[in-house]
Formats: C-alpha cells, structure tokens, sequence
C-alpha cells in the first residue's frame, strides 16, 4: 500500500522574510506485478501510479496542489486521476479538484471533486463548496465481478460559525446533494433509484467551568429516495430548494456529550439518536433506527497503573415498525501498568450483551436472540540487555465466547475461542541487524466442530552502508489450518524487500512477495501447495526543495 508524503507549508511570515518563492514536494511512482495461478479475478496483473505532492509560496500565498494517477491493468481500461490545488493566504484558502472540508459528522465526510473557498480565525469561520461527490458508475451488470451501478452525484454547502475562545462555540451547517439521471445508462436504472436531499444542521459547545464542557450536535434531513415520484402538494421555506416528492421523508439524527475532567478522573456521558432511514447524502456510511446512551472513564492507580472502562447501552426500532427490537449492552474495561522498567503488563475484557423483545410480532421464545460475547486477554511483556544485546519478549493470551442465554436453543450454538502467542525480538546495534520470531496456536470449537490454526514467522533486517542509507529485510511464514474430520490447509510465504536513499533526495524501494498454498475448498483434505501468488513492486520517490 502506498501512502503519500506530507509537504509541510512554510507560514507566511517565514515565506516573506525568507524568499519570495519557495517550492518544495515529492514526486514518485509506484508499479506492481501480480501472478497468481487463481486467476485475476481478485487483482489486476499490474498496476502503476505516478504522484505528486507540490507546495508552492509566493509572496506569503500558499499553494498545496497534488496529482495522483493511477491504472488497474495491463490495458489502461480504468485509469483514474485526481488532482487537487489548494492556495491559501492568511485566513482564507480555497479549494480546487480533489478536495474535502470540515463539516458536522451527521451531513459530510465525502471529499468532492469541485470548488471551494473557506475563511477562519480565532472567532469568525465559513465556508462554501460546489462539486462532485461521487462518479457514475455503469458497468454492465452482466459481469461476474461489476460494481453496482449508480448516478453521479453533486452537492453544494455552506457552514458558518463563531467561537468564544475558551467559552463556547456555535457552528451552522446546509447542504444540498442530488444523482443526476442522466449519469447512468438507461438500461440501468431500474435497478437504482435517483435520490436527493438538503439537510440543516447544527453544533456546538459551552466550558460550563473547569471541569465541565458540555456539546451538542444535530441535524434534520429532507431525502427524497426516488426524484423520479411525482411531486406532492406541500409548500414551504425550502420549496426553491428542495423539491418534495411522494417518496420525501424528514429524518432526524443528533448527539448530546458532557465531558468531565477532574484531578483524579476523566469521564464522558453521551446520547445519540439517529432515526430510521437518515441520510443526508454525503456521508459514506452511517448507521441508523437505534439510540444509545454510554459512559467512558479513566484514571490512574499509585501512578503507574492505568484504568479505563466505558459501558454502552443501544436499542434500534425506534419508529416500531421492525418485526422485533434488538437491544445491546457493551462493556469493557482495560488495565495496563509499568511494573518495572524491564516489565509490563496489560489486560482486557470486553463483553457483549444481545437480545430481542417484541416489535410488530411477538418473538417466539424457541427462535428468541439472547447472546453473550465476551473476551478476555492478558499480554505481559519484558525487555532486557545482555552484552552487546537487546531482548525483548512478549506473551498474549486471549479468551473469546459466544454463548446462547436462551435456554430454548442448543448449546451447539456455543462458540468458543483460545489463543496463545508467543514472540521474540534481538537487536544487534554492533552489525545493525534485528531479528524477529513469533509463534501463534488458535482453537475454536462451536456448530460441532473444531478449527486449529497454527502461525509461525521469522524475519531479519539489517542496515547498510555507512550512512544507513540501504536498508533490506527478510521475512519468511508458515501458516497450518486444520478443520477436524474435514480439512486441511497448509500456506508458506516469504517475502523481501530494499529500500535505498540516494543523497537525501532519491529513495527506491522494492519488494518481492512468494505465497504457496494449498486447496482451500473446505471438504477437501490436503497437504498440496500447489497454488502460487508471486507479487514484484518498485517504488521511486524525488523530494525536492526550490527557494528563489
């Protein structure tokens, strides 16, 4: 996976006083090679990209810009590019291409490919943006492996707040988003439904003293799930904006938070409602119809030991439509401590509670839902010097059930879970080398039958060069998977990879990835590694730095 550099912007002042330009960045590419004798269906043969990473300043304007293009196979059929410029002066800066801006969790998350423009200092901030949230998607449906349709979809906001440093704060937040039609082909779109909304929102907080803040956040959204319904007779303040249809609906979603710090103990309290069906949108995923109520806490013991807990309690069918309620109970508490310098210690438990009551039916009590997941680890962990050495040592043990509270269904259900793991490392500063070994045994029982999995790694790495500048690792696994009275499964892999700095301003790096496997069909029983994956990447990286 690839991950981009952070180009850090000089301030106006430095830029001013320093030089009257300054242009710093990363420019790379990355290329992978894939074989697999599964086919391709789970990955393109070879991938390439080429980025950049820009940061201009020009007489105290800032401008980040970045490009990123990439392709998925060997004939360029589904080549992807985003770019993205944002120049920046004082309090304000604005937004081109590939973008995303600060709004409330409830109305969007999504970045846009678009326009925009913000302003903000210490008390007044705002914003605006105008864009594509998401592309149009028009594989045929056909293909084994086709993505779901959908229309491409635009939206346009604005947010606007005022802060009381160190009182409160209030911010306000409109958005607008809506699929457009003729985005899909037409043989499409009876299989998805163009949707629209406009949501209104709101958020804020107040220090009530030292040790108390409280927060709220809300929202209200207008979502039509098919602009396709003939509109209905309704008039309003939004009429303009929104047209409302027969399948329009009005949902509501928001959160309220007291935060507590005294000299002994941190601690939340929070509530948060979310009614059926909301949507504003712009959000990639957002869970609805539930309510929840939790409490989270920490502190410390004798100073070295630390302590947290939080308990949550959830329950969905709020419009009482669903056939049954399902309710939830989450609990967990955590302990770590330094117990010496050489020694530590840390444990878990988390639990879960599941039931369901009676919605719109009765729930019968031989099919009734009434489960227990709990898990508990313990990991102790110690480090210590020898001659010219350093160890490090550590143990994992964890317990995990899922267990029927329902006295009417068989225990078969029952499903428990023991791991062990054991892993050593040794670092040898004289030939700057570090070696790595970890072994792991897993065992679950439950649906009457029994799983084994058995994991062990090994793996070196060591610096060269005088400066360190070349770097190479190595890497090999064995993974052994049992199925009692069914099956058998056995995995080696080996890996290697380099990486190399030339002058401060050139890094390479390269990998080579070999998997064998056997059959993985659960009623087979085999010890063949007849299966293969075999990845080659490189990667180029130039970090540049221009001040005139």
């Amino acid at each position: 996976m690839f991950i981009f550099g952070v180009v850090k912007a000089q301030t106006v002042s430095e830029i001013v006083a320093n030089s009257p330009l300054i242009i710093n960045g990363v420019i790379g590419t990355q290329n992978t090679f894939r074989y697999s004798t599964s086919g391709d269906g789970f990955g393109s043969p070879l991938s390439n990209s080429v980025y950049a990473n820009v940061n201009i300043g020009l007489y105290g304007v800032t401008m980040p810009f970045s490009l990123y293009y990439t392709n998925g196979d060997l004939d360029f059929n589904h080549p992807h590019l985003a770019f993205s410029l944002s120049p920046s002066y004082k309090h304000w800066r604005g937004y081109i291409g590939l973008s995303s801006m600060d709004f409330s969790t409830y109305i969007m998350n999504m970045s846009f490919n678009g326009v925009g423009v913000e302003y903000k200092d210490d008390r007044y901030n705002g914003a605006f943006f105008y864009g594509c949230l998401r592309h149009a998607v028009n594989a045929s449906m056909s293909e084994v492996y086709a993505p779901s349709p959908q229309y491409k979809r635009m939206g346009w906001g604005f947010k606007v707040g005022y802060t009381e440093k160190d009182i409160y704060y209030v911010n306000v937040y409109f958005l607008r988003a809506y699929d457009n039609i003729s985005s899909l082909n037409e043989s499409l779109r009876s299989y998805v439904s163009p949707k629209e909304s406009f949501v209104v929102g709101v958020n804020g907080g107040y220090h009530a003293t030292s040790w108390l803040s409280l927060s709220a956040n809300a929202a209200t959204s207008f979502l039509t799930t098919d602009t396709r319904d003939a509109e209905a007779a309704v008039t309003g303040f939004f009429d303009n904006i929104f047209d409302t249809r027969l399948s329009s609906l009005s949902r509501f979603a928001g959160d309220l938070n007291a935060h507590f710090s005294l000299p002994f103990l941190k601690a939340s309290l929070s509530y948060k409602y979310v009614q059926p069906e909301y949507n504003s949108l712009a959000t990639y995923y957002m869970p609805n119809n539930y309510q929840s109520v939790g409490v989270t806490a920490n502190t410390f013991l004798f100073k070295k030991v630390a302590l947290s807990g939080a308990l949550s309690l959830q329950s969905d069918n709020l419009s009482d439509e669903q056939l049954y309620t399902t309710h939830g109970c989450f609990y967990n508490i955590c302990a770590s401590a330094r117990l010496t310098d050489q020694l530590g210690l840390s444990a878990m438990y988390n639990g879960y509670v599941q039931r369901q009551t009676n919605g719109v039916e009765r729930v019968n009590d031989s099919t009734r839902v009434h489960r227990r997941m709990s898990s508990y680890s313990i990991t102790p962990s110690y480090s210590f010097e020898t001659e010219g050495l350093s160890h490090s040592v550590s143990l994992s043990v964890n317990h995990t059930d899922n267990v029927n509270l329902n006295d009417y269904i068989s225990d078969n259900y029952d499903v428990r879970t023991n791991a062990v793991g054991l892993s050593y490392s040794v670092d040898v500063p004289s030939v700057d080398m570090f070696f790595g070994a970890s072994l792991s045994h897993q065992k679950t029982v439950g649906y009457d039958a029994e799983y084994r999995s058995c994991v062990c790694t090994l793996s070196a790495s060591r610096s060269m060069l005088e400066d360190h500048s070349l770097n190479v690792n190595a890497s090999f696994s064995f993974c052994d998977n049992k199925i009692k009275g069914q099956s058998g499964n056995f995995t080696l892999g080996i890996d290697l990879s380099a990486s190399y700095q030339y002058k401060k301003d050139h890094m390479f790096s390269a990998n080579i990835g070999l998997n064998k496997y056997g059959n993985v069909i659960p009623v087979y029983d085999t010890s063949d590694i007849s299966g293969t994956d075999f990845t080659v990447s490189f990667n180029y990286a130039y970090i540049f730095s221009i001040v005139r």
